[in-house]
């Protein structure tokens, strides 16, 4: 197990999207890449790892195939992670403006920098 006492998870497709997610975010909170689908094998040892059955998982993945495929194994996997959204108009996490990401995250009670949000 990580050891980490941090309570929230968000679990991204790349290091891009956990890049500027770490920006905006304020509060400690573990932010886990996936790099794309993810094996049994891979999902076990990060289910493992982060205790994410036993932490508030929040899932916040492109809105292209590839994000919408791991958004719907994770949905299998964490029936209890909460999904964060983007429009489609942006498709990619690491691409959204700021400002979009930040009320986005707020809407799910975690802490962002107030500069981000207008």
């Amino acid at each position: 197990m990580v050891t980490n006492d941090l309570e929230k998870v968000i679990i991204v497709e790349g290091l891009t999207d956990k890049k500027q997610i770490e920006k905006i975010v304020t509060e400690d909170i573990e932010i886990i890449c996936t790099n794309g689908t993810l094996g049994v094998e891979r999902f076990d040892e990060l289910l493992d790892l982060y205790d994410l059955d036993n932490k508030d998982v929040f899932v916040f993945v492109d809105e292209d195939s590839s994000g919408i495929k791991l958004r719907k194994q994770l949905t299998r996997e964490l029936p209890h992670a909460e999904h964060i959204y983007i429009s489609s108009e942006y498709r990619e996490v690491a691409t959204t403006p700021e400002h979009i990401l930040a009320t986005a995250l707020v809407s799910k009670s975690i802490e962002v920098n107030p500069i981000f949000l207008i």
